[in-house]
């Protein structure tokens, strides 16, 4: 069983952790990481991601999703911080729940630790056939 790590550094409903925790325990089942079975997801505000970004990816503007894997020996996949802020707004954008954006956010930067990424398009569809694939099966579709 994986460990999913929770970490609340802004006002939030607590029972999203459980949306989190179905999407990401979808993820690890069919992903199966071999000796990488710890995530850490850190929910946020804008103005903290917004830092996060401009020191580690020097754009100076918030961003959903920050995906911080980890290279050393240890079991943790990676650092996963969420902007909730970002999150109710591309919520309401794309019409459908907080719960399914959060979803594809926690999928999407759990992808990002194992080292699937969207530079080029090859990579995009790979990764983004992943998520869905996850997202579906976690039953959060749009």
């Amino acid at each position: 069983m994986p460990k999913i790590n929770i970490h609340y550094q802004t006002e939030v409903d607590v029972t999203l952790g459980k949306t989190i925790r179905k999407a990401l325990r979808t993820a690890f089942m069919l992903t199966k990481p071999k000796s990488k079975r710890i995530i850490n997801i850190i929910l946020l505000t804008d103005e903290a991601i917004r830092d996060l970004n401009a020191t580690y990816r020097h754009v100076d503007r918030p961003t959903d999703v920050l995906s911080f894997p980890n290279t050393d020996l240890n079991p943790e996949l990676g650092d996963v911080f969420i902007s909730i802020d970002r999150a109710k707004e591309q919520a309401k954008t794309y019409q459908h729940s907080l719960e399914r954006e959060l979803a594809f956010l926690a999928v999407h930067g759990f992808l990002h630790c194992l080292g699937y990424d969207h530079i080029d398009v090859a990579e995009e569809k790979a990764m983004l056939l992943r998520q869905e694939e996850i997202l579906n099966k976690a039953k959060f579709t749009r």
